[in-house]
């Protein structure tokens, strides 16, 4: 196994204990903007790049090789959970492409841009474009998808993106990420930059409990792999506190059930100082993992207690990615 980290500039590679971290090559010097690890189990991974394309790795991190899709900024990359050579791929503006063997060939989904909502969504800092944020699969129907547009949608198909369904009133409006638990592979759970939402039909409905926050921007969210309603979240004040470094007020909560939110504070600073962290699943119960600009961090109760297992060479100014390989 193996935690790969994308920073605004390259994507390290850090060994689980923290041993050994370095920067991986092949990626021709182009700058990564998002991670994705292949089925458990296997060593694939997939990067996509501004302006670079894709670029994918069968050896967890030595060795990575251009794929397509050149000359498209890509913003998302999600691989299908049981498939190694099935890959999605989010573009700006909002489009989303797809391969069955490997990235050998793509092909581009029905046009996002045909569904009614779309002449609003716009990307704040540049309000003129809007793109994909988020690609999630599920875990037991590899056809169904939910691609978020940063801003304005969370949008979904069930046929492999040969047809589209709008956004669902109660909503998210702006979702950075989506997590699904496999045991639970209909529930939703979402943190975007209008909180937090949950949905128990698979995004026909959704609710919004946020008793225990007192910070109603969120950027990453990850369920326990052993507790499905389990769920840890990051968050900050606004979105010019999540991002970066030193100029940040991230933060972690953690709920169990249909339980408040609790603040973490066991591993993270108090007042808070640093980036939202990105957050994934482990393999085994209780196992997550949370990066920011002080390093890679672990918890194996599922988010109560953390223990920073690497710190980065050079503190970096952000973080774009993170995957947990193998």
């Amino acid at each position: 196994m193996v935690i790969l980290v994308a920073t605004h500039s390259e994507v390290l590679a850090i060994e689980p204990d923290g041993a050994a971290i370095h920067p991986v090559r092949g990626l021709d010097g182009h700058r990564p903007t998002c991670l994705a690890a292949g089925p458990p189990g296997r060593l694939r991974a997939w990067c996509g790049t501004d302006r670079g394309g894709v670029f994918r790795s069968d050896d967890g991190n030595a060795s990575w090789r251009p794929v397509g899709l050149h000359d498209l900024r890509i913003t998302a990359v999600t691989a299908d959970p049981g498939d190694a050579d099935v890959v999605w791929v989010g573009t700006e503006p909002s489009a989303v492409w797809w391969s069955g063997d490997g990235g050998d060939r793509w092909e581009r989904t029905r046009d996002l841009e045909e569904l009614p909502s779309s002449p609003e969504w716009s990307f704040p800092p540049r309000p003129d474009t809007h793109h994909v944020r988020w690609i999630a699969v599920q875990p037991h129907r590899p056809e169904r998808l939910w691609v978020a547009i940063e801003a304005g949608a969370l949008v979904s198909t069930s046929d492999g993106g040969r047809s589209w369904r709008d956004r669902v009133p109660g909503g998210p409006w702006d979702t950075h990420e989506l997590a699904i638990h496999p045991d639970r592979p209909d529930v939703l759970r979402v943190a975007a930059g209008d909180g937090y939402f949950e949905s128990p039909d698979g995004g026909l409905t959704w609710r919004t409990p946020r008793a225990g926050l007192d910070v109603g921007y969120l950027r990453s969210i990850a369920i326990d792999p052993g507790w499905p309603d389990t769920v840890v979240i990051s968050a900050a004040s606004h979105a010019h506190a999540a991002y970066v470094a030193g100029r940040s007020d991230g933060r972690l909560y953690r709920r169990e059930g249909e339980g408040r939110w609790e603040r973490v504070l066991d591993g993270w600073p108090d007042p808070p100082a640093t980036i939202a962290p990105l957050l994934r699943a482990g393999a085994a119960p209780g196992e997550l993992w949370a990066a920011d600009e002080r390093g890679i961090h672990r918890s194996d109760d599922g988010g109560a207690r953390w223990r920073r297992v690497a710190a980065f060479p050079t503190t970096p100014r952000d973080v774009r990615g993170l995957v947990v390989v193998g």
